[in-house]
């Protein structure tokens, strides 16, 4: 057999899902042909092979490339003042309504160049990549118009091609109602149909659209209307997600499962029908600690419901200016143990395994076995469960991405 690279002198915790915890195997080695891996194992069952290089890990421990499978990571501005706002006791809904919330971000989004967003979102790109994430989703949603959506877009496929991660794009048009189209049910209408007939249309010619996404709250958009959107996505071959039942219970897992979401994320007011169906469907639950903490929220999402339903539960930051400043994958996963109660082995294959199907990746990464991209996260931890229980302190030795190994 040969092979590009040889890592050895490792554990692997491969998540590949039953057998043992963590799909653990203690004193491992991997084999890498053409960014892909050929052989993972045992290293006393390494078969004959000659490789071109080798790389000795000095017993650290080996996972997937972590996964982001929820961020907004392209935006302008800050909304730090209102952070402030809501410890003085402002709520969400009401900051929205004011005109601040998402609709802020939209005013810093759109004057701001590409280059602008492209540096900013590189300097949250670098927490995330220092917890050991190689593949992120990146939303569009702060420009709320044709050109700025697409500028949005644009820069989130430069990332991916230039800062050394695998990058997912999702069309999240039906975010929040831009103030020129406030005012007015006609003016609300105008949008949601610009929102579907003209922007997703002009996204996806240009190549920009992986997924799209959709906010579905009494304060953004009804059901009727993410409806309309889905099925102009699914005439156009995409797949869909949906940001769902995050402060009301307003039937959003049951819509993702109607329309066979890839996922649908935070959840915490869903019910158990919703949840049922999204088992059915199976649809991804994206959970999102980050958010559920910057808010202050008390309703966590039903974790034991989703054990019960068999739904797949992945973890992410939600990194995004208002809600879930949140830049550290590690740090989400401690937060989905300690708010949510999974367990560190549930919140590391949320992170990898059950993110890369909510990315609709899972034939190409989320594990570490024969066939799959070679993306790799390696740690100076002792086990597993030092990624869920360390919260802040630097853990990540290096990264590879295709068998190609990156700075940190």
């Amino acid at each position: 057999m040969k092979a590009d690279l040889k890592i050895t002198d490792c554990h692997v915790a491969t998540m590949v899902e039953g057998g043992v915890p963590y799909g653990a195997i203690e004193d491992a080695a991997i084999l890498i042909r053409d960014g892909a891996i050929v052989w993972v194992g045992p290293r006393a069952d390494l078969p004959a092979h000659e490789a071109a290089e080798t790389h000795a890990l000095d017993g650290r421990w080996v996972t997937p490339g972590l996964i982001d499978c929820h961020t907004h990571l392209v935006f302008g501005g800050d909304r730090s003042g209102e952070f402030e706002q809501r410890l003085e006791g402002a709520t969400y809904e009401e900051i929205a309504r004011a005109g601040g919330g998402i609709v802020s971000s939209v005013r810093a989004t759109r004057e701001a160049s590409e280059d602008d967003l492209y540096a900013s979102a590189l300097s949250r790109l670098e927490g995330l990549t220092a917890t050991g994430v190689t593949t992120v989703e990146i939303k569009s949603g702060y420009g709320l118009d044709r050109d700025s959506e697409r500028k949005m877009l644009r820069v989130a496929r430069r990332i991916g091609r230039e800062a050394g991660v695998r990058v997912r794009t999702s069309y999240l048009g039906l975010h929040a109602v831009p103030p020129e189209f406030r005012g007015s049910d006609e003016a609300r209408a105008a949008y949601v149909d610009l929102a579907i007939d003209d922007i997703l249309p002009a996204a996806h010619v240009e190549g920009l659209v992986d997924a799209v996404d959709a906010y579905c709250e009494p304060i953004a958009f009804s059901g009727e209307e993410v409806s309309r959107l889905f099925d102009r996505a699914k005439a156009l071959g995409l797949p869909v997600k949906l940001h769902a039942d995050q402060l009301s219970d307003g039937g959003g897992a049951a819509l993702a499962a109607r329309h066979h979401a890839l996922s649908a994320d935070h959840i915490e007011h869903a019910t158990e029908a919703g949840i049922e169906a999204m088992g059915q469907a199976g649809v991804v639950a994206v959970l999102l600690p980050g958010a559920y903490l910057m808010l202050r929220e008390t309703t966590p999402p039903p974790i034991a419901l989703l054990r019960k339903h068999g739904v797949a539960m992945a973890v992410a930051t939600d990194c995004n200016p208002g809600t879930s400043p949140v830049a550290s994958m590690t740090a989400a996963i401690t937060l989905a143990c300690v708010q949510f109660r999974l367990t560190p082995e549930e919140a590391l294959a949320g992170a990898t395994r059950h993110a890369a199907r909510a990315l609709g990746l899972s034939d190409q990464i989320g594990t570490l076995a024969p066939g799959k991209r070679a993306d790799l996260a390696v740690w100076d931890i002792t086990r597993p469960a030092e990624l869920a229980y360390w919260l802040g302190k630097p853990l990540l030795s290096r990264r590879y991405r295709d068998g190609l190994r990156l700075t940190t």
